[in-house]
């Protein structure tokens, strides 16, 4: 393996409180579900996760609240390997919690409580500049105070660090994010939002993606689920086919697209590798259920992509 990347990710924690449900219920209907998980989640801490399960040496930067579920949180990143010198117990706000229910179709639902997510502020993370400063690649996502996001931006730029934005869950954004963004990866719901533009065919995706492209990032990639991924850059559009798996829960696969992609992209690979690479790992997540927990190692990773090589 190459040199050890290194990873900051400035972004969320989450509970996840998972529902094995046969189907998704009506408004208003009470459903007995299948089976219940607990488990470590947040689109921050999925990603930052998903790098660190993938041999980079990732720090993260986040609140979490100071309850049982902020203290299994640091746990399960020191467990991890993931440094933690700038993941704060907030005494004022509870841990961010996340209700998911999942499918017989492994299609979801997810809503989010941000809870101490939200007390993360710009000083919190201008305290963690040298963190930022010395990673390869800053990972950020909107599930945090949308100007403590564009400060971490901010420092990584200043310092020449590569930037991935996960605008989700997709909200207005400001000119500067995106301008100071290196790679926008947005799914399909995502980017019709933030566009204003559908998504629903390859063609209406790239287009949508091409004027999210205008408004500043240096590459969009958007997240296509069964479809794979469109790599959307200046003058170019290229299909990245999604890897076939018998699917059951995709809670995290996008982090764990993200957290590769990021990885993968650190230690040099071109933007397609590096997609086709991240799409691989997604693919393995989604065939277990859970979400950290179904986060592939590298070696894992390397014998699907080896399996997928022509000979």
């Amino acid at each position: 393996m190459p040199n050890q990347p290194r990873i900051c990710v400035v972004g969320s924690c989450m509970i996840d409180l998972i529902s094995r449900v046969p189907r998704l219920p009506a408004l208003g209907e009470t459903l007995v579900g299948h089976s219940f998980h607990l488990g470590y989640g947040g689109k921050g801490a999925n990603q930052a996760t998903a790098a660190a399960k993938l041999g980079a040496r990732v720090s993260m930067v986040a609140r979490v609240g100071h309850d049982v579920f902020g203290q299994g949180t640091l746990d399960n990143f020191r467990s991890l390997g993931i440094g933690t010198t700038h993941v704060l117990q907030d005494a004022d706000r509870f841990s961010g919690v996340a209700p998911i229910f999942v499918d017989d179709r492994a299609e979801n639902v997810i809503v989010i409580v941000p809870g101490a997510n939200y007390g993360l502020t710009p000083e919190d993370v201008r305290a963690a500049r040298e963190e930022i400063a010395s990673a390869d690649v800053l990972c950020c996502q909107l599930e945090i105070p949308v100007e403590s996001t564009l400060e971490a931006f901010r420092v990584a730029r200043s310092a020449g660090v590569t930037t991935i934005l996960n605008p989700a869950p997709a909200a207005p954004l400001p000119d500067e994010l995106l301008g100071l963004t290196d790679i926008c990866v947005p799914n399909e719901v995502e980017l019709e939002m933030l566009t204003g533009y559908s998504a629903g065919s390859l063609e209406e995706a790239a287009h949508a993606a091409e004027t999210l492209l205008a408004r500043g990032p240096g590459h969009v990639i958007v997240t296509l689920g069964s479809r794979g991924s469109l790599v959307v850059t200046s003058g170019s559009t290229q299909h990245v086919p999604a890897v076939p798996v018998d699917a059951v829960d995709p809670t995290g696969a996008g982090d764990e697209f993200i957290g590769a992609l990021a990885v993968f992209l650190a230690e040099g690979a071109s933007m397609a590798d590096a997609t086709m690479a991240a799409a691989a790992a997604a693919a393995i997540s989604v065939t277990r259920i859970g979400t950290q927990v179904s986060f592939p190692d590298r070696q894992e990773v390397e014998r699907l992509l080896a399996a997928r090589s022509p000979v």
